[in-house]
């Protein structure tokens, strides 16, 4: 789709004179837009959204990030963006704002934030390399970066992004339309208190992780569980030969906090009540603002 519109752009582009400006002006209003959430869609993501959070140590702000140059996750960054954006409003633990301009990422900007949150962004491609240093000073330097579902979908020429976010997407044998069960790494830890030690099913598609995916620099919360019949049978597709399938973990780069979830293809999973929670707790986690062990277990 997106390359439909590119070339559609450029199309327009030559039909009406434009040069390589125009051009450019046409491919950047061609970018796809998140679709409008339904009325029952809202009403669900507003029910499951948590009213209350860790007492933030002050007003903290947050930038969630959903371009993509890659598949677009419509239901996902629609879901998300919103159940976020509602999660600070009911909660007063942060505000947000949502962009898909690369020049958020001007180090004055990223100043004005305590987290980077990655909705669903595909194979980025920042336009010059200093902004993409730039996010990974910030993140450095004591700030969160959060990543939702295809945050791991990007970097692949960049290792040094790929080790922050901790991981590089290879693939997903469980897919969107399927229930897949995941079980507790860690059931006592602080960020899985939301699943009442105990595993669970969702709908959702389920990555699986190449380098530099380790468990050595991280905590795991979450795991596919391939001792559920349905989510044990996948064998298409499966490239680990080891059968480490995590869904979720927190780790450190230098002084900043790392919290990634797997999970978050479609709108559905932001309507789970559990699933928010896990997920507040895991942006207070990147704020600072929820103490928490990143060390492997």
């Amino acid at each position: 789709m997106r390359r439909a519109l590119t070339r559609t752009a450029a199309a327009l582009a030559i039909l009406l004179g434009l040069g390589d400006a125009g051009l450019q002006a046409f491919a950047e209003k061609a970018r796809q837009q998140p679709p409008e959430l339904s009325a029952t869609e809202l009403e669900k993501i507003v029910a499951a959204v948590p009213k209350q959070a860790a007492k933030p140590e002050s007003a903290r702000r947050v930038l969630i990030f959903w371009r993509c140059e890659g598949f677009f996750h419509g239901s996902g960054i629609a879901g998300g963006n919103k159940a976020f954006a509602l999660m600070g409003e009911k909660t007063g633990a942060f505000s947000v704002d949502c962009s898909d301009d690369y020049a958020v990422f001007e180090p004055a900007n990223l100043a004005r934030y305590d987290a980077v949150m990655l909705n669903n962004t595909t194979h980025l491609k920042f336009p010059r390399p200093e902004l993409r240093q730039a996010l990974l000073d910030y993140v450095r330097s004591g700030k969160g970066l959060i990543g939702i579902h295809a945050a791991t979908d990007n970097f692949y020429d960049w290792p040094e992004g790929a080790k922050m976010i901790g991981g590089l997407f290879d693939g997903h044998p469980w897919g969107g339309g399927g229930t897949w069960a995941f079980r507790l790494d860690a059931p006592d830890h602080i960020l899985n208190r939301a699943f009442g030690g105990k595993g669970f099913k969702l709908r959702d598609e389920i990555y699986q992780f190449k380098d530099p995916y380790t468990r050595d620099d991280r905590r795991v919360l979450l795991t596919l569980d391939l001792a559920d019949p349905a989510t044990g049978k996948v064998t298409g597709g499966v490239k680990r030969a080891d059968k480490d399938f995590a869904v979720a973990w927190i780790k450190t780069e230098d002084k900043g906090r790392v919290f990634y979830c797997a999970l978050g293809h479609a709108a559905n999973v932001f309507m789970d009540p559990a699933v928010m929670q896990f997920c507040l707790d895991g942006i207070q986690y990147a704020l600072g603002d929820l103490q928490a062990d990143a060390r492997r277990r």
